[in-house]
C-alpha cells in the first residue's frame, strides 16, 4: 500500500494527536444524527490510540456554515454521540482554536477524548490562503497527526493538506484511511477482470473526468441517473423535461466518440413522469422513441434492469457510485434497489463509492453483501480518476 507513515508507526503513548475525523454526519430536521455511520467508522482509530496510552484531539467539519459561527453546525451533537458508542465521557471544545482550547488540552489526560468545535467556524479552513496562522494554531496542539477522513481527502483544506505539513515525520494514516486505500488502490493498480464500473447521479460536469478515466481500466461503463439525459440529447434522442447540462453537450459527444473500444451501457427503457413528486402520474417508455414534452426521466427501466444484472454476472470486480433513479422518490427507487440486490449477490469484489447509492444499500439492509462501501464519494472518484489525494500526499512518508 502507499509508502506513507501509519497510525501503528507512532509511538503515541503520553502524547497528544490530533485526529482528522469526518463528522459530517446527515441531520434530521430536529437537528439529531440521522445517521451515525461516519462516527462508528472512526471508532477503530479512536480506540487503537487510547490503548496505546495516548490522549485523542478530534478535529471535523459539519456541514457548510458559511464560514462562521453557527450553533445550528456544532459538533456537540457528535461528541455526546460518540460518548455514547465508546461508553465514556468525551469533552466537547466550544472553539478549534485560542486559549480555552489550549487550556483543554493541556488538562487532556491519557486516555481522554476531546472534540474540538466546527473547523468551518474559519474560512480558512476551506481556504487556507485567508489566514496561514489558523494551520499553525492548529498543528500546535499536539504531538502527532493522524487522517482517517477519508470523505475529505480530496479537499486541499487546512486541516488536511496544511496541518500534516507542518508536522513532519509525525503524520501518519489512520485505520479507516488504510482500509479505504486497501480496497480502492487495487482498482486503480490491478483490477481483476472483467472490472465494471456503474456511474449514476445528477451532475454529469463532475463526472466527466471519471468516466473518461474509466474507459481505459474498465471492461464495461454503465451509465445512469439523471446525467444519462445528457448523452441522450448529445445523440438526437428526445428528452422531454429531463434534467440534463447544456454547457456538457459536447463533452458528452467527444465522450461518445472515443468511447467505442470500450462496452458503454445506456438505459434501453426508462420510468418516465409528468412532474417532479413521488405521486406523479408515470409510464414506461422505450428510449428509442424519445420522452415527450412535459415528462421526464425519473429511472431506469425494468428491461434495463435485467439486461444490467446479467451482464454484471460475468464480473470479477464491480465499482458503482450514483443512484439511478430519482431515489428519494419510492415510486422511482426501484431502478437502484434492483441493481443494489443483482450487485449485492455476484462473487465479485464489489466496491461502492459512497453518495446516495450506500443509502440505498443500508436501507434494504445489504451493506454486509459488499466487499467495501465507501465513506467518500467525491474522494473515492477522484482516487479512482488520478490515483492520489491531496490529503493523502501531504502525509508523512515511511522512511
Amino acid at each position: 500500500m502507499i509508502g506513507k507513515l501509519r497510525v501503528e508507526d507512532l509511538l503515541v503513548k503520553g502524547s497528544k494527536v490530533l485526529v482528522r475525523v469526518d463528522f459530517n454526519v446527515p441531520l434530521n430536521k430536529d437537528g439529531t444524527i440521522a445517521d451515525d455511520t461516519r462516527i462508528r467508522e472512526a471508532l477503530p482509530t479512536i480506540q487503537y490510540i487510547l490503548n496505546q496510552g495516548g490522549s485523542v484531539i478530534l478535529i471535523s467539519h459539519l456541514g457548510r456554515p458559511s464560514s462562521k459561527r453557527d450553533l445550528s453546525y456544532s459538533l456537540g451533537i457528535c461528541a455526546k454521540r460518540l460518548s455514547q458508542l465508546i461508553a465514556a465521557p468525551v469533552f466537547f471544545a466550544t472553539d478549534c482554536v485560542g486559549k480555552e482550547t489550549e487550556k483543554a488540552i493541556q488538562d487532556l489526560k491519557s486516555g481522554q477524548v476531546l472534540l474540538l468545535e466546527n473547523l468551518r467556524f474559519y474560512p480558512a479552513e476551506e481556504k487556507p490562503s485567508l489566514d496561514p496562522t489558523f494551520g499553525k494554531q492548529l498543528a500546535a496542539l499536539a504531538d502527532f497527526y493522524v487522517d482517517d477522513a477519508f470523505g475529505t481527502a480530496h479537499r486541499a483544506h487546512t486541516s488536511t493538506v496544511i496541518v500534516p505539513s507542518l508536522l513532519p515525520n509525525k503524520s501518519a494514516l489512520g485505520l479507516l484511511m488504510q482500509k479505504e486505500l486497501a480496497f480502492l488502490e487495487p482498482l486503480v493498480k490491478n483490477p481483476s477482470h472483467p472490472f465494471f464500473a456503474v456511474i449514476g447521479g445528477a451532475k454529469i460536469s463532475t463526472k466527466l473526468g471519471i468516466l473518461n478515466s474509466l474507459l481505459s481500466k474498465v471492461d464495461a461503463l454503465f451509465i445512469g441517473g439523471g446525467m444519462a439525459f445528457t448523452f441522450l440529447k448529445a445523440q438526437g434522442i428526445e428528452i422531454g423535461d429531463s434534467i440534463y447540462d447544456e454547457t456538457c453537450l459536447q463533452q458528452a459527444l467527444s465522450f461518445l466518440q472515443t468511447s467505442s473500444k470500450t462496452k458503454v451501457y445506456f438505459p434501453v427503457d426508462l420510468v418516465i413522469a409528468d412532474a417532479f413528486r413521488n405521486d406523479a402520474t408515470y409510464k414506461i417508455i422505450s428510449v428509442k422513441e424519445g420522452i415527450p414534452k412535459g415528462w421526464q426521466g425519473v429511472d431506469i427501466g425494468p428491461q434495463t434492469i435485467e439486461i444490467w444484472a446479467q451482464a454484471f454476472k460475468k464480473a470479477a470486480t464491480v465499482f458503482w457510485n450514483g443512484p439511478l433513479g430519482v431515489f428519494e422518490f419510492p415510486h422511482f427507487a426501484r431502478g437502484t434497489q434492483e441493481i443494489a440486490k443483482a450487485i449485492a449477490l455476484l462473487k465479485a469484489t464489489t466496491v461502492v463509492g459512497g453518495g446516495d447509492s450506500v443509502a440505498a444499500i443500508n436501507t434494504l439492509g445489504l451493506s454486509s453483501s459488499f466487499s467495501h462501501i465507501s465513506t467518500g464519494g467525491g474522494a473515492a472518484l477522484e482516487y479512482l480518476e488520478f490515483g492520489h489525494l491531496p490529503g493523502i500526499d501531504a502525509l508523512s512518508d515511511k522512511k
